[in-house]
């Protein structure tokens, strides 16, 4: 049997200088016994995956709402996707996969129902009081909001983790694995996105043909598998030599960057926030397929309508519970002493899947 120790000597062996070491963490908020086979990050990983928000995002909204059909990614999906993708960048780098997938594993724990449109949603009806961002969620989520042990709020996670998520915030280590996951996120909503809306007849690969980076994508289908290829296989082996120019192009230009900035250890890394990172030439490929994306996918009128009850949604229930706070679950309405109201009801909506959120709404109205 493996014990904690023997992989925490096994990563000095194998990882990159400049990778987190586990046997280096600066710790837990509140101190714990160290586990005997598992390393911190390891514990962190499976805490995420028990954890209540983990599992609510099964029936969260990527781009296509729950109800849609079977095959659609949900916020779920994206996020193993995203473990994935973060997963194969960080081993190719040498750099530490567990805290790299503890990492992709929670980066979207914060959003409430309804994909962006709800945070829109909430954002608005928390201008005056704080706010309120999917990101910042996350760490309300992690360090406070989940209530699975006894001796202390939330999940304890380690200081590494805690502080990779505080990606939009002034965080003193956003190490190299952080990065990473940032640009996994990014690939696969690039990629996925683009799969789901020509799934959906959204999207056609007749409008695709004029983008740089689509078009060498197809050139790469054609030469390997020929015209006879069907449908359906053409559009997986596209989206699927799509993440791989991607994942190729940051691992060229991250290992760049480390030599020509020599980078030797992770206090150096530390303190650049963009050493991960697409090369200047595929950003700009890359930025015509997002304009394509964000014109022809997230705001067709299809997408856009299922915003639009979203929103109305989240408005209609907010301002429901504000008037009357009893509508809510004692569980929920336990917090309105520390958190005050508003930050309760956001709270409770924003923990809410597409599809409660809907019951919520029919129940009440």
């Amino acid at each position: 049997m493996i014990s904690r120790k023997e992989i925490e000597e096994r990563e000095f062996e194998i990882l990159a200088p400049y990778a987190v070491f586990s046997k280096n963490s600066k710790g837990r908020r509140y101190p714990e016994r160290e586990d005997d086979q598992r390393t911190c990050f390891q514990r962190d990983r499976d805490r995420i995956l028990h954890s209540t928000a983990f599992r609510r995002l099964q029936y969260k909204t990527q781009v296509f709402v729950n109800d849609e059909g079977d095959h659609y990614r949900t916020r779920l999906t994206h996020t193993l996707e995203v473990a994935q993708i973060a997963r194969s960048i960080a081993s190719t780098l040498k750099l530490n996969e567990d805290l790299a997938e503890s990492l992709a594993l929670s980066h979207d724990l914060g959003h409430g129902p309804f994909g962006h449109a709800g945070q829109d949603a909430l954002a608005l009806l928390m201008k005056n009081y704080g706010g309120f961002n999917h990101n910042f969620q996350v760490l309300r989520i992690v360090e406070d909001l989940e209530e699975s042990y006894p001796k202390f709020k939330g999940l304890n996670l380690t200081f590494e983790v805690r502080e990779g998520l505080r990606k939009h915030t002034e965080s003193k280590f956003f190490s190299l694995e952080a990065q990473i996951v940032d640009l996994a996120d990014e690939i696969a909503y690039n990629s996925h996105d683009l799969d789901d809306g020509i799934r959906a007849g959204f999207l056609s690969f007749k409008e695709l043909a004029g983008l740089r980076l689509w078009e060498k994508v197809l050139r790469r289908v054609r030469r390997e598998f020929g015209q006879k290829i069907n449908p359906i296989q053409k559009r997986r082996m596209a989206i699927r030599f799509l993440i791989n120019a991607q994942v190729k192009d940051i691992v060229g230009e991250t290992l760049k960057r480390i030599h020509l900035r020599k980078i030797k250890t992770v206090h150096e890394a530390l303190k650049d926030r963009h050493i991960a990172n697409f090369s200047s030439d595929f950003k700009l490929d890359l930025g015509e397929l997002k304009k394509y994306l964000s014109t022809k996918l997230y705001k067709h009128p299809n997408v856009f309508s299922k915003s639009l009850r979203g929103k109305e949604v989240i408005k209609t229930l907010f301002k429901a519970y504000i008037h009357d706070p009893k509508k809510m679950p004692t569980y929920a309405r336990s917090k309105v002493k520390r958190f005050g109201l508003r930050r309760t009801v956001c709270d409770y909506i924003a923990g809410m899947t597409d599809r409660f959120a809907e019951e919520e709404y029919s129940k009440l109205f």
